[in-house]
This record gives structure tokens, C-alpha cells and sequence, in this order.
């Protein structure tokens, strides 16, 4: 309970006898009054309420020396609570609400309630014929392999992502505790202010970050028209430090990226070496699990961006480029060592997803 204040603590107390004993009431006019991101939840009210009927007293014990490190049957029932409460919330908020060591609630996570941790993926639902196309892609990636064991890091892999200034879901970090592997949906803010990000990934390094943005400065939605400029004055100028003889480039499939007048420009860059839409080989569709921008770049630049907590959208941008300008060669070519292996895992599991799989390496 030290993250609370006295007066945050009196409200608490008062709001709950003054809505009959009504938890959700409690929380609600608490976050109504203390912020909508306050962690404050029932539990937390039902231990304050219970000191407070033993006690007559809202202040927190005072302790001598180290956080509690028993696995005592009193805090294993506090730890489960807490998790019914909110099974998504931080190790180090839990320690600091239930005055328990970090090394203890562990112990009583894995070892007394039997709970993995389980991190957040982001994935499409397939479609029938989503198996073959990506288990066809796979098997041509890997018959590439056999013949230039090189291939794979001469691939330029392209997207494009939302950084939102009001802060993200860390995939990277983001872990929920529970004995099943939940299904969640996370709700976010609408029309909150943010940038629109592209981005090359291969293993030479990352190409960017060129924003899509008015003359003002402010995000605008990526079209047909727009993308072709960025292609035509961002990224073919960039491809003059780079080899592109044998280089391959990759986008998927949305409309903005395959009009004809793109396709054509890629064709002339990169001939006979384009995966897309109404390129060389087709991109297999729903398969972020596969392309290094989703399963490695997105999450990675945002763990590193919102560390600072940026708090306007010149700041955002300037910790994007930062963060994008540390990213070093050796850490790129790790994360096509993790595609490789990817491609294989997806290879063997006949074009499903890869829901078991992480980023082995990187750290």
C-alpha cells in the first residue's frame, strides 16, 4: 500500500462506506479522480478496508529491514487474490502492493500456485488457404538457402507501424500470469496523437525511419500515391550505399503498396527480385510472424522509445530516430539467424503460426 498516499487512502475508505460497501464503485471513483491509468483494483480495497476494521489505522506497519520472503499460506491467498485482480499487472507493482520480496512472489507464482507467464503475440487468424501459400513461401525460402546459404540476409524486409504518443503495448515485456495461455485483447485510446513510422529491416541494418506526415508535421493515412513518393525520394536514394545487385525486397500485401506504378518502380530497382503482391514470389498473406519488422522491430524500437516517455510528438519522432541510429549490425543479423529459424519452424508446422516461438538471441 506505500504507493498510495494518506489522503488517496481516506478516499478510498470513504468512497467505500459511502457506496455501501461497493467495491467496482470504489475503484471507479477513485480512477475517476486519481486518473483512468491508476492500478487500483478490488483486492487493494478489500486489504486497506481490512486493516482498517482491525486496525482503526489506514498507515501501512512500519517494517524493519528487507520486504517479507515467506511463502507463508497468507501471502500465497494475497498473491492469488492479486492475480484474480489483475493478472497482467508489473512483478514490481505486485511486490510493492503486497509488501512481498521480488524473489518470494516468484517462488509462490511458479512453485506454490503452478503459473507460467505468458507473453503477448501478435498474430492474424489464418484462413484455409493461408496454410499453403505460407508453407509454399517457406520451402522456397529454404530451397534458396541450399543454393546461397546467404540468402535470407539479402532480403530487404519493409513496413509500416503507429507510435502513439499516450504509450503502446510492450509485447517485448508484457507478460500474463495464468495456468492457461489467455486470449487477450487489449483496449486502446481512439484518435490518440501518434506517427506513422516506415521502415527497411535487413541484415546490413535498418533503412529509416521515414515518417508519413503533412506539412505541419502531423500523421497522415499512407495511400497509393504517398507510398510511391516515399519510394521514389526516401528509399531508392537510400539504396545507393547498399549492394542491390542480388538484394531482394519485401512488402506485403496491402493496397497502398501494390499499385501498379509501385510495382513497376520496384520491378526496375529490384528486376525479377521482388516479393509482393504482383511481384516475383507472392507474400504470403497474415504472416507478421514471419517478417522481422512484427516479431522483432516494432516491439524492440517501442521498449526502447517509451523508456524515456516522450510527451510530445517532436520528441517521439527524435526518440524513434535515436533509438533506430543505436540499432547495430551485429544485433540485425541475430534477428535473420531467428527468420531462419522461423522458416524452418513454420516449414514443420505445414504453414501454421509460430506461437511458440521467441526471439532467441536477442537481448
Amino acid at each position: 500500500m506505500e504507493r498510495y498516499t494518506k489522503e488517496q487512502r481516506v478516499f478510498i475508505v470513504e468512497q467505500y462506506f459511502k457506496n455501501n460497501e461497493g467495491l467496482a464503485a470504489t475503484v471507479r471513483n477513485f480512477r475517476t479522480k486519481y486518473g483512468r491509468d491508476s492500478n487500483l483494483n478490488s483486492s487493494t480495497v478489500k486489504r486497506l478496508i481490512k486493516k482498517f476494521r482491525e486496525t482503526g489505522s489506514i498507515s501501512d506497519l512500519k517494517h524493519s529491514g528487507r520486504p517479507s520472503t515467506s511463502r507463508s499460506a497468507q501471502n500465497i491467498d494475497a498473491v492469488r487474490e492479486s492475480l484474480a485482480e489483475s493478472p497482467g499487472q508489473s512483478i514490481r507493482h505486485r511486490c510493492q502492493e503486497l509488501g512481498i520480496s521480488r524473489s518470494s512472489l516468484q517462488r509462490i507464482l511458479t512453485k506454490d500456485l503452478y503459473l507460467h507467464d505468458y507473453k503477448i503475440e501478435l498474430t492474424q487468424e489464418l484462413d484455409p488457404s493461408d496454410h499453403t501459400q505460407r508453407r509454399e513461401f517457406v520451402e522456397w525460402i529454404m530451397e534458396q538457402q541450399q543454393l546461397n546459404t546467404d540468402f535470407s540476409n539479402k532480403i530487404i524486409f519493409s513496413n509500416e507501424a503507429h507510435f502513439h504518443l499516450d504509450g503502446f503495448v510492450n509485447r517485448q515485456n508484457c507478460r500474463i500470469w495464468g495456468s492457461e495461455d489467455p486470449r487477450v485483447i487489449v483496449e486502446k485510446q481512439m484518435h490518440s496523437q501518434r506517427v506513422t513510422v516506415w521502415c527497411g529491416f535487413w541484415s546490413g541494418g535498418v533503412i529509416g525511419p521515414y515518417f508519413f506526415e503533412n506539412a505541419s508535421g502531423q500523421a497522415i493515412t499512407v495511400d497509393g500515391a504517398r507510398y510511391h513518393d516515399m519510394i521514389v525520394h526516401f528509399f531508392i536514394p537510400k539504396l545507393q550505399n547498399i549492394n542491390t545487385n542480388d538484394m531482394w525486397f519485401q512488402q506485403d500485401d496491402a493496397t497502398c503498396h501494390t499499385a501498379r506504378e509501385t510495382i513497376q518502380l520496384l520491378h526496375g530497382s529490384f528486376p525479377g527480385r521482388v516479393i509482393s503482391r504482383f511481384g516475383d514470389r507472392n507474400w504470403p498473406p497474415r504472416s507478421c510472424d514471419l517478417t522481422p519488422l512484427d516479431f522483432f522491430l516494432w516491439g524492440f524500437l517501442k521498449s526502447k522509445v517509451y523508456a524515456n516517455k516522450p510527451t510530445t510528438i517532436h520528441a517521439l519522432k527524435e526518440e524513434i530516430k535515436r533509438c533506430i541510429k543505436n540499432i547495430q549490425p551485429h544485433l540485425c543479423r541475430t534477428v535473420m539467424e531467428d527468420f531462419n529459424k522461423r522458416v524452418r519452424m513454420c516449414q514443420q508446422s505445414h504453414g501454421g503460426h509460430l506461437s511458440d516461438i521467441v526471439l532467441y538471441h536477442v537481448t
